[in-house]
């Protein structure tokens, strides 16, 4: 049901986001919840953001003008802001979706969390860190742009001889593991997400966290629950016999 679905407050940084990843990146906020309020902003007097009039139409986009009064001050990040402690005081949201590539709104996401409020960040690759860590769910917007042309990604897929994002995945399957030795996939996956919020096998190659650990080379995969019996996605590392096992 709709009342059983999270409330969201989608607010878009014009200035550093592109048209181009608008149908994606609905998508994407769908599937955390329902986009309550969608705000846009930018000084659309200004030419450059012009690109975005099909999108606004298309997606319901609020236009929340903000004149650039100064030059070389972002009005446009101080006007998210204020509109976003206004929201977060209503107390009518269970999350924010921010998008933008900006580290000025790493306090406001950092606030937004303190009070138990989830905060999904979106943004380019080239996003500062300290935004991207106090989020609790970072997507990169490169991987929406794919998703939204149909084609498949282009970033480097992984080999299974990369070390990090094995150690990574290994320690997420260690941490989650149940009495009986294995590992569910939906807790893996929260648990990458709680290690490093910008983590998404599409930046991998692969749409699925299940393809992208299978690749790994590393684990074994059941699909049933020992313990309960319910049918789900299981994983634990691989166990090499001894000479003496059959």
């Amino acid at each position: 049901m709709i009342d059983d679905q999270a409330r969201l407050a989608v607010l878009i940084d014009a200035d550093n986001s592109q048209p181009s990843i608008i149908a994606g990146l609905m998508d994407e906020i769908a599937a955390h919840g329902i986009a309550s309020v969608k705000r846009i902003y930018g000084d659309w007097t200004d030419t450059k953001l012009k690109g975005w009039k099909n999108a606004l139409l298309e997606h319901g986009l609020h236009p929340m003008q903000q004149f650039a009064y100064t030059t070389g001050k972002n009005a446009t990040d101080s006007a998210m802001i204020i509109d976003a402690m206004d929201l977060l005081y209503t107390k009518n949201f269970d999350g924010f979706c921010i998008v933008s590539s900006d580290s000025d709104f790493t306090r406001l996401a950092s606030r937004i969390r303190e009070s138990g409020i989830k905060v999904y960040g979106f943004g380019e690759q080239k996003t500062p860190k300290a935004f991207i860590g106090v989020c609790d769910k970072f997507i990169y917007t490169e991987n929406l742009r794919r998703d939204a042309n149909h084609k498949e990604p282009v970033g480097t897929k992984i080999k299974p001889d990369n070390k990090a994002l094995l150690a990574l995945v290994r320690n997420a399957v260690e941490d989650t593991t149940n009495e009986a030795g294995w590992s569910y996939l939906g807790s893996i996956g929260q648990n990458l997400i709680n290690k490093s919020p910008e983590f998404d096998p599409r930046s991998y190659g692969f749409k699925k966290l299940l393809d992208l650990i299978e690749s790994l080379g590393e684990f074994e995969f059941k699909f049933s629950d020992p313990l309960s019996g319910s049918q789900a996605v299981h994983v634990r590392l691989k166990r090499h016999k001894r000479s003496y096992e059959k």
